[in-house]
């Protein structure tokens, strides 16, 4: 019923580029930097995978139950969390992997021109050579051959590092992790390589669970009064160094809006105390993120982390997946997002700083032409993230670049990051982006609007250089 023609030709060396005379431009272009070190300054694999460097458990830990892109997917068809194994908190049974695994391969089909599909694909032949697409009639087979195979010292995390040429990853840890994998990392030789992110969500953001509590540990942490509006930026301050001796080099903000704002000190205060004491409103949440996203773009210029700005999610939307299982599940939604007047007080406090780099990522692709581009294209201090999430695909690319070059050009773009909590697709990820770019020059060459000499150098530029720079690497 469901044929293989439905599927990905990701065999095909010539898969999304541009057929006609571009083709051999795309050809060359790609050959150049197919084989660059993979840079991913962001994203949320699991610093134990590295520290303990232990085989992965099973094929359905690996690709199915930490995959919310998969998940959602299969939950838009009716096919329960508990059936595909995703843990309960209440510690109810689940399926176990074997079962899982046959209802996905059975539900393969699903994946279809979805970049989950190329993503996995490619990830299967990439870490254990299989060309044979995933189906309800392999799925034992590829099971148990994957879980043999995982227990192979090719196939440990720091061996797949090696073996898909990652020169730097970066995980994301919240402001009051304790870091333990990180220093086990340090004491190992390997920070500078695997890094961590400053993501203080748990003590900016009061719609965060046990705000409060966390705002009381943040001050226990850190010996900071954080109940005084100096304190509590102070205790950021202790725990952004801290980060930063785990070889962090950025931060990260997801927040549902790019609002900010610049508050008289009398009127921070009344907003912490507000937030410390549960009187804060919808509104007045949001413009306790907008006030913090501006305190950390000070504090960004005074210490040289570079500040990304995640916006436009309504995350959790399902409270009943959010209940049973918690966050991070596929159940979070792009929203309208409004970068201009959002960042307005924060750009005008902090835009021409010297020491200060934003990357800015959205899931609203309608702001890309007309918002993004064209402030990237004047603020010095600004550079524009890749295409994020639910963009990060062949299409998504292609509408990134073509709204975003004319006006931005390729020099205030942040190269590329895989932001993913997959380890296996991390070459996968960096391979569809190379391609896609070689593809949009390519058609640039053969239209004579750039020579292929420049061509060669953005191509390089974009795959590689891009990220550490932007990251400051």
């Amino acid at each position: 019923m469901h044929r293989e023609e439905q599927g990905s030709d990701f065999l095909n060396p010539d898969r999304l580029f541009p057929q006609g005379p571009a083709l051999s431009i795309a050809r060359e272009l790609y050959e150049s930097v197919a084989n660059l070190p993979i840079v991913s300054p962001h994203g949320h694999t699991d610093p134990a995978w590295f520290a303990e460097n232990r085989p992965f458990t099973d094929a359905a830990a690996l690709f199915l139950t930490p995959d919310h892109y998969v998940l959602r997917m299969l939950q838009s068809q009716g096919i329960s969390y508990d059936r595909l194994g995703v843990p309960r908190k209440d510690g109810r049974p689940v399926a176990e992997g074997r079962e899982a695994w046959r209802l996905f391969a059975a539900n393969y089909h699903l994946f279809a021109g979805t970049p989950s599909r190329m993503w996995i694909d490619h990830s299967l032949n990439f870490a254990f050579g299989l060309t044979e697409p995933l189906s309800a009639q392999n799925a034992d087979a590829l099971y148990d051959l994957i879980n043999k195979r995982l227990a192979d010292p090719d196939l440990l995390p720091l061996a797949v590092l090696d073996r898909a040429n990652v020169e730097v990853i970066a995980t994301t840890e919240f402001a009051l992790d304790p870091l333990t994998h990180h220093r086990a990392l340090k004491e190992k030789g390997l920070i500078g390589r695997i890094r961590t992110t400053y993501r203080p969500d748990d003590v900016t953001d009061p719609d965060v669970p046990g705000f409060r509590e966390n705002i009381v540990r943040l001050a226990e942490i850190t010996g900071e009064d954080t109940a005084r509006w100096e304190g509590l930026i102070e205790a950021h301050r202790k725990r952004r160094a801290a980060f930063r001796e785990m070889g962090a080099v950025a931060t990260d903000h997801g927040v549902p809006s790019a609002a900010t704002a610049d508050l008289p000190a009398a009127d921070k205060q009344k907003l912490l105390d507000d937030a410390l004491a549960g009187r804060l409103d919808a509104a007045g949440r949001e413009l306790f993120r907008a006030q913090m996203l501006t305190e950390m773009a000070g504090l960004s210029a005074e210490d040289g982390m570079v500040m990304q700005i995640h916006a436009g999610s309504r995350r959790n939307t399902d409270p009943v997946l959010m209940a049973e299982r918690g966050p991070n599940l596929g159940a979070d939604i792009p929203m309208r997002t409004d970068f201009v007047n959002g960042l307005s007080p924060l750009l005008s406090r902090y835009g021409n700083a010297e020491n200060f780099r934003l990357i800015l990522f959205t899931l609203d692709e309608s702001t890309y032409a007309r918002e993004l581009a064209p402030m990237a294209g004047y603020w010095s201090s600004l550079r524009i993230g890749p295409p994020w999430w639910f963009h990060d695909s062949s299409n998504g690319i292609r509408r990134y670049l073509d709204q975003v070059v004319e006006t931005a050009g390729f020099y205030n773009l942040a190269g590329f990051n895989d932001d993913t909590r997959a380890l296996l697709s991390i070459p996968a990820r960096h391979d569809l982006w190379r391609r896609e770019v070689c593809r949009f020059l390519a058609l640039l060459v053969a239209e004579h609007r750039l020579s292929k000499a420049s061509a060669r150098e953005i191509a390089a530029y974009l795959s590689y250089q891009a990220a550490k720079d932007a990251y400051k690497l």
